[in-house]
């Protein structure tokens, strides 16, 4: 896993895909837990208990949100035709109320890859740079990187890097098979896809822009 969230102060459910059992992030006794929207229903099929459902809620079924309600949530209902998805309206829900940090579990959903990418994207909006995201998806870690990270795992795991939203300089890394000192990725490169971790921990750093860490088993 990525060691960025050992204490999250949120939990995030996204709609789109189940969530498996083995993807539950190791949740700590106090939390908030944010439902958006389909999100919910992941949530309660784990039997985890949920403070705020957000969203349009052209996803969650009445009876589910009947069931949080009665299980003391509350519902934050906006209109369907909004400016932002339901997932960026969950993370506002944590920036507004000072939590950090946060992991966003499911939210895969491949039958809409522009959600998806979407997703992806979103984590790495300047806004929430100070709220130390992680996306928990489909057996992978992936956290935007502002400044440093380090990733516990081990050897043979897979660490991707990707540029976003420009390039991407004065990238340093240790404990990678592939070592980068002082380099740069530009917008597009691959350059950065499929290191592979040398040890148990990797520490991934930049001096400017901001890359996506995506981190999976080597086996996968």
């Amino acid at each position: 896993m990525i060691e960025t969230t050992p204490t999250p102060a949120a939990v995030i459910f996204a709609g789109g895909d189940p969530i498996p059992a083995g993807e539950m992030p190791r949740l700590p006794e106090h939390r908030f837990v944010i439902a958006a929207d389909g999100g919910l229903h992941a949530a309660q099929a784990l039997g985890v208990a949920v403070d705020l459902v957000i969203g349009d809620f052209d996803s969650a079924t009445p009876a589910a949100l009947d069931a949080a309600r009665r299980a003391g949530a509350v519902l934050e209902r906006h209109p369907v035709d909004k400016d932002a998805t339901d997932l960026e309206l969950a993370l506002d829900a944590c920036l507004d109320r000072g939590l950090s940090p946060a992991v966003v579990v499911g939210g895969a959903g491949f039958d809409r890859i522009d959600h998806f990418l979407a997703n992806a994207l979103l984590l790495t909006a300047p806004r929430y740079a100070a709220m130390r995201l992680e996306w928990r998806v489909k057996g992978a870690r992936v956290v935007p990187v502002h400044d440093r990270i380090e990733i516990g795992g081990a050897p043979g795991d897979v660490v991707t890097l990707l540029p976003i939203g420009g390039g991407a300089a004065g990238i340093t890394t240790t404990g990678l098979r592939w070592p980068l000192q002082a380099a740069t990725l530009d917008p597009g490169s691959t350059r950065g896809v499929s290191n592979e971790m040398t040890g148990s921990a990797a520490v991934v750093g930049l001096e400017q822009g901001t890359l996506l860490a995506i981190h999976t088993g080597g086996n996968r």
